[in-house]
C-alpha cells in the first residue's frame, strides 16, 4: 500500500485514537506531509524523539517544520532550558546567588532558634483551662481525668453457657461493683454567671511575631463566642487580645459586644480608642452613633452617621438609623428648650511668670443639656479632632478625665468655646484631607496635614478624588529635581500610610541635601519635620524628638516641629518638656485647639505629680517674637481653599436638600395613605420648591387635587409632568380624570387611549374609557341641535352674468346656488367651504375642494372641526367623484387624514351607515391599479380606518 493510499484511509472522517500507539507506517515523509491533525503530529514527533522506533534526525526535523507551519505555538516545539549551574553563569553572578542563599539560611536558623527559646503556651499550660461552652464545670489541667485505682478492677469469670447465665444475679453484681468503687474525684467546680477568664496576658518576654499570632488567636476566640451569642465571653477574649496588641478590629468587636450587653459607657470607650488608632473608621463611627442614640445624644449620633454616609452613601444601616435619630431629634428639641438651665461656667488658667499677662477665660454661657457633662474643664478632643499627626500612643489621662475623652465634650459638637477661638479649625474635614501630603499649611492647619511644604513649592492635592494623578516632579523650594522627587514620593507614601517607606525617602533626601552642600535651611527644616512625623507614627518618639530639635535649630519657632516634639515628649511621659512646647505653640498660634487640650490635660498630671509647686519645677518657657506669632497676622485663604470650601458647602447643601426632600416626600405619601390629601398637598408643594424637575411629585400632587376635586390644578400638574416625561402613564391617566371632571370628554378619551396604547392591561383605563365614550355620545347628541351655524353668503347669478366677487375661476367653484373658495389659506376658510358643500350635500364641490388642497395640509385644516359627519361626507365625495379622476390623490388624502387630532375618538363614534361608506371606498380603491400604491398598501391603510 502506497503512502497516498495509506493517508487516504486514515484521512476518513473517523475518530483518531490519541491514546493508542502510532503505527510504524505513519512514520513516513509523505504521511507526515499530508497529515493536518496537529495533535496527531505532536504524538508522532514524540515517538520520533523517544527513539523507540530508531533515530531519524532528518525525519524529526521535517516533522518539526511541518508542525510549525500548522501551529507555530505548539507545545511540542518548545525547547526545554536546562537548570542553571555554575558553569552556565558568570562567576560574579553565581557568587552573589550563593551568598544570598547562605545569608537567608542563616537568618532562618536564627529565627527558628529564637522561636524555640520561648513558647507561647508555657503560661497557658499552668493555668486552668476554661470550660467548654455550654457546660458549667471544668477540671484542672494537672489532674488526670481517669484515676489510676480505677484501672485495676478485679475481674470475675464470665458465664459459659445459657444455664449459667440464667443463674447470674444482675442486681447482686451491680451492688458488688458499687462497693468496690471509691469516689476519689474532687468535686466539680461550678461557675455561676460568665467563666472567670483572665482578661490580660503577660507577653513581655515574647517577640513581636508571637505577640501578633497570639493576639489574632484570642480575637478569633472572641469572634467564635460572639457568633454563639456568648457576649460576655467574647468581651473577655477581645480584652485578652487587646492586652497583647491593641488593634482597631479588636476595639470595634469589643464595642459591638458591649452594645449587645447594653454596657453603653464601655462601648463608648472602645469606639473612642478605635478612632484614636484610626481616625474616620466607619465601623467605629457607626457603633459610636448607636451608643449616642441609646444614651440620648441624638445630635452627636446624627453627626457620626452623616460622616459615615459621606464616604458610603449606600450604607442601609446608617441611612435607617439616621432617619430614626433625626425623628427623635426633632421630637426632643422642644423638650430640651423647655428643660434647659443656664449655668455660668468659668475656667481660670494661670500663666507662667515668663509668659504673657495672666488672663481669665470665661466660657460662653449656654444651657446645659442632660447629656452634657457639667464641670469647669473641657476634655481634650480625640486625635481626629485635634488633627495630631503621628500620635499613635495612648495618651495618659488624669483622674479628672474619666478615661478616653468623649466627643460630647468637644467644642465643635456643643455650645462650648475655648478661649483660643473657634475649635472647628482643627477638625479632620474633607478640606483638610484635600491638602497635600507634604503639607502646604495655612493658618490653623498645624498637625492635621501629613507633612510640611515650603511656601514656594506647589503641591498637588490628592484628597477627594483618589483617581487624581500626583505630580512627583513638582518643584519644592530650592531643592534640586532629584531631591524634590524624593520628598514628593515621601509625602505620597505618608498619605497612603506607608510610614516606613516614607521615612526612607525623607532620609535619602536629607542625605542628598548634605552631599550636595545646599544652603536652604527652610527646606532642610521641612525634611526633618516630615521625617519626625514618620517616627511619631511608628512610635519612635526618641528619634522624633531629635529630628524636631534639628528642625528648630534651622528654623526657630516653627510650629509643626514644636507640636510634634510636644507629642513625643508626652508619649514618653516627660510632661514638663511637653508642657513647655505646647505653651510655645500657643504663643505662635493661639487657635491650635490640640495644644489647648494637651495643656489642660498635662496640667492635671503635673499637679498630681509635683503638687501645688509644679510651676516652679518647669523649665523656662521661651518668649516668641511678634514676627513669629501667626495669630497676630491674618492671611486671607488661598483660592484653592476657598474653592474647596465652596464645593464642600455645595455638597453639604445638596445632601441636606436631598434628605429634606426625601422626608417631605415620605410624609406626603403617608398623608395620602391616611386620606389627608390637603396635608399631603402642602408636603408635595414644598418638595417642588426643592426639586422643581421631579416628575413623580407632580403626578402625586395631581392625585391630591383630583381627590379634592380641583380639576384645573390637577390638569396643570399633569401637563407639567408630561413636559418632563412625555410617556408617563400616571400623568396621562390622571389628566384624563381631570378632563372628565372638567367635562372635556373628548380630551379625556384621547388620554385614556394613550394609556391603553402604552399598557393594554390597565383595567381602570378600560372602564373609564367605556364610561367616557357614553358620556361623549350623549354630549354630542345634546349639543348638535342647538349648535349655532355661521351664515354663508350665497349669490345667485345668471349664466351670462360675470361674477364680480370672485373674478378668478380657478380659485372658486360655482354650483347651482353656492359659491365655494377652492384655495383656502387657513383652517377657517377651509371649514367655511367644507360646511357650505356639506349643507347642500354637494359632493362634487367637496371633491373639487379636496382636489385643490394639498394632502399634507388636510389634517391641519380639519383639526378644529373634525366629527363623524364630516368624515362620512369626505369619504362619500372621494368615492363618488375623485376616485375615478385621480385615485393616487385619494390614497394620499386617506394616508394623511388619519393623522388628524381626535381622529381615533371620532372614528369610534361613527354610525353604521357612515362605516359602510368608508368600507365601500376602500373596496373600490383596492381594485384600482396604480404605480403609486399596491393592493397591500390599501389593505394596511384600511386597517387604520375600519
Amino acid at each position: 500500500m502506497s503512502a497516498d493510499e495509506l493517508f487516504s484511509c486514515h484521512s476518513q472522517p473517523t475518530t483518531v485514537d490519541y491514546s493508542g500507539k502510532v503505527p510504524v507506517e505513519h512514520l513516513d515523509y509523505d504521511y507526515i506531509e499530508k497529515c493536518k491533525d496537529v495533535k496527531y503530529l505532536e504524538k508522532i514527533l514524540r515517538v520520533l524523539r523517544s527513539g523507540d522506533e530508531g533515530i531519524y534526525p532528518h525525519l524529526i526535523q521535517f516533522c518539526e517544520s511541518h508542525l510549525e507551519k500548522l501551529d507555530p505555538k505548539s507545545r511540542a516545539l518548545r525547547q526545554e532550558n536546562p537548570a542553571a549551574t555554575a558553569a552556565s553563569l558568570p562567576k560574579e553572578e553565581w557568587t552573589q546567588i550563593v551568598d544570598e542563599l547562605t545569608t537567608w539560611q542563616e537568618e532562618a536558623k536564627k529565627t527558628d532558634n529564637s522561636l524555640k527559646k520561648g513558647t507561647i503556651y508555657d503560661a497557658v499550660v499552668k493555668e486552668t483551662i476554661p470550660p467548654v461552652r455550654g457546660s458549667n464545670c471544668f477540671v484542672p489541667v494537672s489532674q488526670n481525668s481517669v484515676p489510676n485505682g480505677r484501672r485495676n478492677l478485679s475481674k470475675c469469670a464470665l458465664p459459659r453457657d445459657y444455664r449459667e447465665w440464667d443463674k447470674f444475679d444482675v442486681e447482686k453484681e451491680c451492688a458488688k461493683i458499687d462497693e468496690n468503687v471509691v469516689n476519689t474525684d474532687p468535686p466539680a467546680i461550678l461557675n455561676i454567671g460568665y467563666p472567670k477568664i483572665k482578661t490580660k496576658v503577660d507577653v513581655s518576654l515574647l517577640p513581636q511575631q508571637e505577640k501578633l499570632l497570639l493576639a489574632n488567636r484570642e480575637k478569633d476566640k472572641g469572634n467564635e463566642a460572639f457568633r454563639a451569642k456568648d457576649y460576655g465571653e467574647a468581651v473577655a477574649y477581645y480584652s485578652r487580645s487587646l492586652s497583647i496588641i491593641p488593634t482597631v478590629a479588636a476595639y470595634n468587636n469589643r464595642a459591638q459586644a458591649q452594645i449587645n450587653l447594653k454596657n453603653w459607657h464601655n462601648a463608648m470607650k472602645d469606639c473612642q480608642r478605635a478612632l484614636e488608632l484610626e481616625a474616620g473608621n466607619m465601623k467605629a463611627l457607626l457603633r459610636r452613633a448607636t451608643v449616642y442614640n441609646h444614651m440620648g445624644n441624638f445630635q452627636l449620633a446624627a453627626d457620626d452617621l452623616r460622616m459615615v454616609l459621606r464616604d458610603k452613601p449606600h450604607n442601609a444601616t446608617a441611612t435607617q438609623l439616621l432617619s430614626e435619630v433625626e425623628k427623635k431629634l426633632s421630637e426632643s428639641r422642644p423638650e430640651q428648650q423647655c428643660k434647659g438651665k443656664k449655668i455660668l461656667i468659668q475656667e481660670v488658667e494661670e500663666e507662667d511668670d515668663n509668659s504673657n499677662n495672666e488672663t481669665t477665660a470665661q466660657q460662653t454661657t449656654c444651657p446645659v443639656q442632660p447629656s452634657q457633662p457639667v464641670g469647669g474643664e473641657e476634655s481634650s478632643a480625640t486625635p481626629a479632632e485635634r488633627g495630631d499627626m503621628g500620635n499613635a500612643q495612648k495618651k495618659p489621662h488624669g483622674r479628672g478625665d474619666g478615661g478616653p475623652h468623649s466627643e460630647s465634650n468637644n467644642s465643635h459638637h456643643g455650645h462650648w468655646r475655648g478661649k483660643g477661638g473657634s475649635s472647628d479649625k482643627y477638625k479632620v474635614t474633607q478640606e483638610s484631607k484635600e491638602k497635600v501630603a507634604n503639607g502646604s499649611s495655612k493658618r490653623g492647619s498645624t498637625a492635621s496635614v501629613q507633612g510640611d511644604q515650603s511656601g514656594s513649592g506647589k503641591g498637588t492635592p490628592v484628597g477627594g478624588n483618589a483617581a487624581e494623578t500626583v505630580n512627583l516632579d513638582a518643584p519644592c523650594g530650592a531643592l534640586p529635581p532629584p531631591l524634590s522627587r524624593l520628598k514628593n514620593e515621601g509625602n505620597l507614601l505618608f498619605k497612603n500610610g506607608q510610614f516606613a517607606d516614607a521615612l526612607e525617602k525623607y532620609s535619602q533626601a536629607i542625605q542628598g541635601y548634605t552631599d550636595t552642600g545646599l544652603d536652604s535651611p527652610e527646606d532642610l527644616c521641612i525634611l526633618y519635620s516630615n521625617r519626625a512625623a514618620c517616627y511619631l507614627k511608628d512610635g519612635n518618639s526618641q528619634d522624633c524628638i531629635q529630628d524636631c530639635t534639628r528642625a528648630l535649630e534651622l528654623q526657630p519657632f516653627s510650629l509643626k516641629p514644636l507640636l510634634r516634639r510636644a507629642m513625643a515628649y508626652e508619649s514618653l511621659e516627660r510632661y514638663q518638656k511637653a508642657y513647655v512646647d505646647y505653651k510655645t505653640v500657643l504663643q505662635i498660634d493661639i487657635s491650635v485647639q490640640a495644644a489647648h487640650d494637651s495643656v489642660n490635660r498635662i496640667t492635671r498630671l503635673l499637679i498630681e505629680q509635683d503638687g501645688t509647686e509644679w510651676r516652679e519645677k518647669l523649665p523656662d518657657i521661651p518668649l516668641v517674637p511678634l514676627s513669629a506669632q501667626q495669630h497676630r497676622r491674618e492671611e486671607p485663604p488661598s483660592t484653592e481653599v476657598l474653592q474647596a470650601r465652596a464645593e464642600k458647602a455645595a455638597r453639604d447643601a445638596e445632601r441636606k436638600a436631598q434628605i429634606h426632600f426625601s422626608a417631605l416626600k415620605q410624609d406626603g405619601n403617608d398623608f395620602v395613605k391616611k386620606g389627608l390629601y390637603q396635608d399631603a398637598l402642602g408636603k408635595y408643594t414644598e418638595c417642588l420648591k426643592l426639586k422643581p424637575e421631579e416628575c413623580a411629585i407632580y403626578t402625586n400632587r395631581a392625585l391630591c387635587y383630583l381627590k379634592l376635586e380641583r380639576f384645573t390644578e390637577a390638569k396643570q400638574d399633569c401637563d407639567a409632568a408630561l413636559k418632563l416625561e412625555p410617556t408617563n402613564k400616571k400623568a396621562f391617566y390622571r389628566r384624563a380624570l381631570a378632563n372628565k371632571g372638567l367635562k372635556d370628554y373628548l380630551a379625556c378619551s384621547s388620554d385614556l387611549q394613550e394609556v391603553l396604547q402604552q399598557d393594554p392591561n390597565v383595567q381602570e383605563a378600560e372602564k373609564e374609557l367605556e364610561e367616557v365614550t357614553v358620556l361623549l355620545r350623549q354630549s354630542l347628541a345634546n349639543a348638535s341641535p342647538a349648535k349655532p351655524r355661521k351664515t354663508v353668503p350665497i349669490t345667485e347669478v345668471e349664466d351670462d352674468e360675470a361674477i364680480t366677487a370672485v373674478p378668478n375661476s380657478e380659485s372658486s367653484y360655482r354650483g347651482e346656488n353656492i359659491s365655494i373658495n377652492l384655495q383656502p389659506t387657513n383652517a377657517y376658510d377651509f371649514g367655511q367651504s367644507l360646511n357650505a358643500a356639506r349643507c347642500s350635500r354637494n359632493t362634487a364641490a367637496c371633491a373639487e375642494l379636496l382636489a385643490s388642497t394639498a394632502p399634507e395640509m388636510l389634517p391641519q385644516y380639519l383639526s378644529s372641526q373634525l366629527d363623524g359627519h364630516t368624515i362620512s361626507f369626505i369619504m362619500e365625495a372621494l368615492d363618488s367623484h375623485l376616485l375615478e379622476k385621480d385615485p393616487t390623490l385619494v390614497y394620499q388624502h386617506l394616508n394623511h387624514l388619519h393623522t388628524a387630532d381626535r381622529f381615533s375618538v371620532v372614528l369610534m363614534l361613527l354610525e353604521k351607515d357612515e362605516r359602510h361608506h368608508m368600507t365601500q371606498l376602500f373596496e373600490h380603491l383596492s381594485v384600482v391599479e396604480s404605480t403609486e400604491f399596491t393592493k397591500n398598501d390599501v389593505q394596511n391603510l384600511a386597517n387604520k380606518y375600519i
